[in-house]
Parts: structure tokens; sequence; C-alpha cells
């Protein structure tokens, strides 16, 4: 009985209260971002079309095996020779089972996104260590970014982009980023307060101890940040087939319309493959 009152007085209260027109708003906000910067957008999207289906192409029209030596001797010199080894068996088994295209196709994208992750994340990383007021500002945008759903990111992508690889890239690209902002802007504000001193004192500039000192001691973290980058991108790149985007995502989602199991289970050891792969080389420069 208590808490049918309880139910009765919050209608009361709350009925009279209008609802707030949030997705009428952000409707209204869309419509007026395509008519006003609709061009641009799409001279952006044919620039980085470009760009991303040239990557993908020079991927594949390498020889497979070439590119799988080319990534064990990479692995071996930054990892360790069982990096070395799983990585040669692991893409040999993609190369076999007949997901070497599609697996270069969402190298090519991950690559994409993490570059351009790096170089928007690093400086404002770097921005947010430095400056009080922008780490004010920012801080907030990155923790709305890092708890929005994944799939909300691909609704404004499409009025912008388009359908394809550039969407895919662009919301991996946001979707990707915090993890590199937050640990550049932790790496930096670890460096040890005495380091700093001893720059100033023998007359460092700004960049000058930024570049010899704060960054060199500060690697390690930035290069988590990244490998936390290239972990999501690829998360990413995956649900990112479902605005058009290829790659082994694409092959997952054909086989979730198409209740194909068996094609969803090989995509699926490709990904975590490539991941694996990626993940190890990378935690390894961290280390170096």
């Amino acid at each position: 009985m208590n808490l049918e009152l309880f139910f009765s007085i919050t209608s009361y209260f709350t009925d009279g209260i209008p609802r707030i027109p949030l997705g009428r708003w952000t409707d209204q906000t869309i419509d007026f971002l395509q008519a006003n910067f609709r061009e641009s957008t799409q001279a952006i999207s044919e620039i980085l079309e470009i760009i991303i289906k040239g990557l993908q192409e020079g991927l594949i029209s390498v020889p497979p095996l070439l590119v799988i030596l080319i990534v064990a001797l990479i692995a071996w010199k930054l990892a360790n020779r069982k990096i070395a080894v799983f990585s040669l068996l692991g893409l040999l088994f993609i190369w076999n089972i007949g997901l070497w295209v599609v697996t270069m196709q969402t190298l090519a994208m991950v690559l994409a996104a993490v570059l351009m992750c790096i170089l928007l994340g690093v400086p404002l990383g770097i921005l947010i260590a430095k400056n009080e007021t922008a780490y004010r500002i920012i801080a907030p945008i990155l923790d709305f970014m890092q708890t929005l759903p994944a799939f909300v990111y691909l609704l404004p992508a499409i009025p912008f982009f388009g359908l394809g690889v550039v969407p895919a890239v662009i919301t991996t690209l946001i979707f990707a980023m915090p993890p590199i902002i937050r640990l550049t802007y932790l790496g930096l504000t670890q460096v040890p307060e005495e380091l700093l001193e001893l720059g100033k004192s023998f007359g460092s500039t700004f960049f000058q101890m930024l570049i010899k000192i704060e960054l060199p001691l500060a690697r390690s973290t930035i290069m988590a940040g990244i490998n936390q980058c290239i972990m999501l991108s690829l998360s990413m790149v995956v649900i990112a087939a479902m605005i058009g985007a290829k790659g082994l995502g694409g092959v997952v989602w054909t086989a979730i319309q198409t209740l194909n199991m068996g094609m969803g289970f090989e995509a699926g050891v490709a990904i975590v493959i490539l991941a694996i792969i990626l993940d190890r080389i990378t935690s390894s420069l961290g280390k170096s």
C-alpha cells in the first residue's frame, strides 16, 4: 500500500512537468549542421576515402607471404620469439581460411583511425595537461564520449559522410580517441617535478622541455593509450559494418543476417588473432 501511495504521489507531481524535447533539439542541430557544413564534410569524405581505400588496396596488393614475414619479423624485433611465431601461424591461418583480403581491409581502417587518433589525441592530451581551463572543458566531454553507447556514434555519421569506410573510420576515431587523450595527460602530469625544475634551471624552452624531458618520460603511458585505442578501434570497426564498412566486420554482419555460425566464428577468430598481434607489438613498444 505504501508503494502504491508513493507511485501515485510521484505521478501527481511528474504529470504536470512538460517533456524536455531533447530528441527534437538533436534533430534540429543535425539538420542545421548538415545544411551549413554538408559540402565541407563531403569534401573531407572524398579525401579520406581516397586515402583509406588507397591504403586498403596497397595492403591487399602486397603478396600475403611477404606481409606475414614482415609482421613476424617486426613482432620478433619489438616483442619476442613467441609473439613472432604466433603472428606467423595466426596470419597463415587467416590466409588459409580465405579471409586475407577482408583482414587487410580491417587493418587499413584500424591504422587510419589510430593514426588520426594520435595526431589529434596527443596534442589534446598535452593541452589539457598544460592548461587547467582546457582540462575543465575537455574532461566532461571525454566522460560523455566514453559512456555513450558505441552504436549511437553511427547515427550522426551517416548524414555527414554517407555510407562506407569513411563514416566507419570517423566513428572509430571519435570512439577510440579518449584513452589517448587521458593517458597522454596522465603521463605528462606524472613527470617528476624535480626534472622539470632541472630543465628550467638550464634555460630550456617550453618545447625543449616537452620534447626532450616530458614526452620521453611519458612514452610508456602514451603507448598504453595507443594500445587501448587500437583495441577500441578493432571493436568499433566491426560495429561500423552496419553502415557499409567492409572487412571482417562485414563478414560478421553478413553471418548474423544469414545465421551462418561457421562464417561468423571464422571472422571472430581472425579478429582475435589480429587484436592479439597488434596488442603485443604496441605493448612491447611501451616497455622498450
